[in-house]
């Protein structure tokens, strides 16, 4: 799968199931440096993720500042040819100062054996 470079930083699209229904989300910065998947609430909400009193909210820290963030599975995450079914992600306000509609951390690239390639732009998994 290729990725786009902007700012110096490398992002891809992204593609989230929730109770049989389906989003794309371009603008997700693939990031080795955060530990685990965030995604914005906005582009969530379409496939009906949002919040529920049920839910624990938790507070995460990163380059960026804080959030509160609240975790929900989907039925699965894809980027490019691979997917996770049942993935654990964590759902927030992405309010960063710029333009990013998630990240996709450690917790699914390890899972799906990504190999970034940044000579190419690109990222490729493991057998």
């Amino acid at each position: 799968m290729q990725l786009l470079l902007k700012a110096n930083l490398p992002y891809a699209t992204v593609t989230v199931a929730y109770q049989e229904k389906i989003v794309e989300i371009s603008d997700v910065l693939v990031d080795t440096g955060s530990a685990s998947t965030i995604l914005s609430a906005d582009k969530l909400m379409n496939i009906g993720i949002k919040p529920s009193f049920d839910d624990t909210l938790h507070t995460i820290r990163g380059i960026g500042g804080g959030e509160v963030v609240f975790l929900r599975k989907v039925d699965f995450l894809k980027l490019g040819e691979r997917s996770i079914s049942d993935f654990e992600i964590e759902v927030g306000g992405m309010d960063y100062g710029f333009d990013i509609n998630g990240i996709i951390g450690m917790d699914f690239l390890i899972n799906t054996g990504a190999i970034i390639n940044l000579r190419e732009l690109r990222i490729d998994f493991a057998e």
